[in-house]
């Protein structure tokens, strides 16, 4: 859908915009009405190529998406436009938006062609998505925050990169870990404290770096020997600084998966094998698989017991048994005392409520969700 992105870049001339500051609406050349908000780095010169990441907010709000990328993008030199158009909604609006606003960015700037990258949170990370599936020799890689594919279809392996974020309270957590599974290709999921939120700044630090590493393994740019031997030892370094052996063995897999190619990872990997073998180790990772176990075991139930709704002889069972269900879940999702069961808690009925009319039309069920209907997680 992106392929005439580079075709109309030579084609435009425009007079150039300030550099180091976040610019709250640019209007496209070709069409005013596509807007998008926009970061160029504070070095940035049209005498250089550039990468650039098109990120893509679920209500329209570009800045919410450049706000988020700005430090990353001054610190590793990207250029970063967030559409105030594409929103959750018309599937066509926003690939008509993110068509758009990659023509404008790629007519009025120096870019990288072989750096283009896009990003987006919940719907948005759909559109990021669908616009990287639908021009895979285009996009070097996706940033997806909160949400997966756009037509929920797992996948092996894709022919650009990518690096997932999910909050421990986000009730797409469980697609998130899904994606991470099922993927075979180079990618990363990075969980944080939070709920159904766009990646916090320093986690988009994270991210960007990852992209480098991985356009230099890929060939995309060039191999800057210095910068790679920092940041393995940066890397290697906080790994190991981490008290949790869990997730310390989480980390140095990860710097060997990342750097196998680049480095000698023979001692990170003989590290992280070792971990493997520990006991604390082997618990943990049997309580993740059983968290992902229980919450799509308790989903289930719950969209089973609302399809019960639609049988007469079983509807007043069924309403019973939801109403003891939200209860549970209502009264484990407020305990002060943070817990797997409080999370699982926080993600089903969260998930579950937003998207019950759509689900159900039975009166009685949506009014008793409008008692356990949850606030909006944040960070």
């Amino acid at each position: 859908m992106m392929v005439c992105l580079l075709m109309v870049g030579f084609l435009m001339s425009t007079e150039p915009l300030p550099v180091g500051k976040i610019i709250d609406e640019v209007s496209a050349v070709a069409d005013a009405a596509q807007r998008y908000a926009l970061y160029l780095p504070s070095q940035y010169t049209p005498q250089r190529a550039w990468p650039v990441i098109l990120a893509f907010d679920p209500g329209g709000r570009g800045r919410r998406a450049v706000e988020q990328y700005h430090v990353a993008a001054e610190k590793f030199g990207y250029i970063i436009a967030g559409s105030n158009v594409s929103r959750n909604g018309s599937w066509s609006v926003s690939l008509g938006a993110a068509q758009a606003m990659g023509a404008d960015v790629t007519a009025r700037f120096s870019i990288d062609p072989k750096r283009i990258y896009t990003a987006g949170m919940s719907g948005g990370a759909r559109v990021a998505l669908g616009v990287a599936l639908g021009s895979p020799t285009l996009i070097a890689g996706v940033v997806a925050s909160s949400a997966g594919y756009p037509d929920s279809k797992p996948r092996k392996t894709l022919p650009f990169v990518v690096f997932g974020t999910a909050g421990t309270d986000d009730f797409n957590w469980l697609e998130m870990r899904m994606l991470d599974h099922a993927l075979t290709s180079p990618h990363r999921l990075a969980v944080f404290d939070g709920g159904h939120v766009w990646l916090p700044s320093e986690v988009a630090v994270t991210a960007v770096e990852w992209l480098e590493v991985q356009a230099m393994k890929a060939g995309r740019l060039p191999r800057d020997e210095a910068r790679l031997a920092g940041i393995f030892a940066d890397r290697q370094a906080a790994a190991l600084a981490l008290a949790n052996e869990f997730e310390r063995h989480q980390a140095l897999e990860a710097v060997a998966t990342d750097f196998a190619g680049l480095r000698d990872v023979a001692a990170v990997s003989a590290r992280a094998t070792e971990l493997h073998r520990n006991k604390a180790v082997k618990e943990a990772l049997k309580q993740q698989q059983a968290e992902e176990v229980n919450e799509r075991r308790q989903l289930d139930e719950i969209m089973a017991l609302e399809q019960e709704l639609n049988v007469a002889e079983q509807r007043s069972t069924a309403l019973a048994r939801l109403s003891d269900q939200w209860q549970r879940l209502a009264a484990a999702s407020t305990n002060a005392q943070d817990s797997t069961t409080r999370r699982i808690a926080r993600r089903v009925t969260r998930g579950l409520a937003m998207g019950a009319g759509e689900r159900t039309k039975d009166v009685d069920y949506l009014k008793l969700l409008a008692n356990y209907r949850p606030a909006r997680a944040g960070r």
